[in-house]
């Protein structure tokens, strides 16, 4: 890879500086085309890891577009491991964007999504799994989420991968070798050693596997929809969680004729909280494409918040919906419970008799940290905590461990049925390549193109 890139890597707009990098072999010189530093020295002699004062000038007619603090790294010391400038400017739509077409002009061309990190990943500064913490990082929406992102950045997933991977590797060269060279005197590994070793490997991934559901919901939210027949006060239980007035709060039932969908940060964990129409049988023609779109939004939920009123007895579509609930994963929110209570949660249980019951008045803001309190719970499950240890986030780590973990039970399986070892080899490489997917070690190229696809220009 001998072509020069350049990017935007900061937000367009207004700001207090904007960034444009350059990485390749030739960034310097790309930089020395357009760029006047004040100090009367030469780019020959810039030293790795310095900064400068200068300007950006066009070359041609040596208009000054901004004034700028250039950084030089050499690599591999740098991001990409490969000679890096940055170039520092004012943070103004206009001299962002014309200092990168400046850079484009004088000899780099367009970096393509994420093509820095790949870069990073190719040159074996990082893995893969440490490069998709990089976007992990950046979309964090809590500080849960971004320590979790943080933790594989810095190579903890990475650490406990490649010793599985070891290994494992160890057990297939010493089986191989002795199938291969019978007549050697080569130290043999017996299927019983096998079958210990795999059960260790099998534990380790079973824990990792173990915190994909809070991995999850730290890096994408718990999808989380309130429900109820109109005027239960599902729109003020919204507004009571985001401690804002985001959703119409009246005493006229349907008023929530759309889903409002906002994002929360509950102790460190991210709420994708909707607020839906309420469920009813209707004649007005919004009201009710409101509640069609609601229950395709029950379909998806990650948990629901069924919310019911206490002042008033349980009615059809109360009971409908709790009927729906059985099998899903819900909490019965009993609100209102500062007007006389009417409702008979007896009822309640003997439809629902394993779902949590919660009562909560938000108008007088009781209950609403019981509330919080237990979504948390449901989400961590005594398992794990924010920054504790490595932790599963993305879908398809997940889907290479469950790979690997069948791989792993195959052998298992094998050597119960006293097969040869050569029989187990097999079911052993299948598990160090499942895993080598998670580093990139054995991920193929189309694979590796459609995760960095996935990040921003400059990164």
């Amino acid at each position: 890879m001998t072509d020069t890139i350049s990017g935007i890597s900061t937000p367009l707009g207004e700001g207090g500086i904007g960034i444009v990098r350059i990485s390749g072999e030739d960034a310097l010189k790309v930089a020395e085309r357009i760029t006047q530093l004040k100090a009367n020295i030469s780019f020959s002699s810039i030293l790795s890891h310095t900064i400068h004062y200068g300007f950006i000038a066009e070359p041609k007619t040596g208009e000054k577009i901004d004034e700028i603090l250039m950084l030089y790294m050499k690599g591999p010391r740098s991001f990409t491991g490969e000679d890096v400038v940055e170039l520092h400017c004012h943070g103004g739509l206009i001299p962002v964007r014309s200092i990168y077409e400046l850079t484009i002009q004088y000899g780099a061309r367009p970096a393509e999504p994420g093509e820095f990190t790949k870069r990073a990943f190719l040159n074996g500064r990082i893995d893969l799994a440490q490069a998709e913490a990089v976007i992990d990082l950046i979309r964090a929406k809590t500080e849960a989420g971004s320590r979790a992102a943080l933790t594989q950045l810095q190579g903890m997933l990475s650490t406990k991968i490649k010793g599985m991977r070891h290994a494992l590797l160890e057990m297939i060269a010493f089986a191989e070798a002795a199938i291969d060279f019978p007549e050697e005197d080569i130290e043999e590994i017996t299927t019983a050693q096998i079958a210990e070793r795999v059960g260790v490997i099998l534990t380790q991934i079973n824990n990792l596997v173990s915190t994909a559901h809070s991995g999850k919901i730290m890096r994408e939210g718990l999808y989380t929809v309130i429900a109820g027949k109109p005027n239960v006060g599902k729109s003020s239980l919204l507004n009571a969680l985001l401690r804002e007035s985001r959703a119409i709060v009246t005493d006229i039932p349907g008023t929530t004729r759309d889903v409002i969908e906002e994002f929360i940060n509950i102790k460190g964990i991210p709420l994708r909280l909707v607020d839906t129409a309420g469920v009813r049988e209707t004649k007005d023609v919004v009201e009710r494409i409101g509640v069609e779109k609601t229950q395709e939004i029950l379909e998806k939920a990650d948990l629901i918040l069924m919310v019911l009123d206490a002042s008033l007895p349980l009615s059809k579509e109360d009971r409908t919906l709790l009927t729906a609930l059985k099998d899903r994963p819900a909490v019965v929110i009993i609100n209102k419970t500062d007007l006389p209570i009417v409702l008979n949660e007896k009822e309640v249980t003997d439809i629902v008799p394993t779902k949590k019951i919660m009562r909560l008045s938000v108008v007088e803001k009781e209950g609403l940290q019981e509330l919080e309190d237990y979504l948390v719970s449901l989400v961590y499950e005594g398992k794990v905590t924010g920054g504790e240890g490595a932790i599963i986030t993305n879908a398809r780590h997940l889907y290479a461990l469950q790979k690997a973990e069948g791989s792993l039970s195959d052998v298992l399986q094998t050597v119960g049925d006293q097969m040869p070892v050569d029989c187990v080899v097999v079911d052993l490489r299948a598990a160090w390549e499942a895993l080598g997917e998670i580093t990139g070690d054995t991920v193929g190229e189309d694979i590796i193109d459609q995760i960095f696809a996935t990040f921003c220009i400059g990164k």
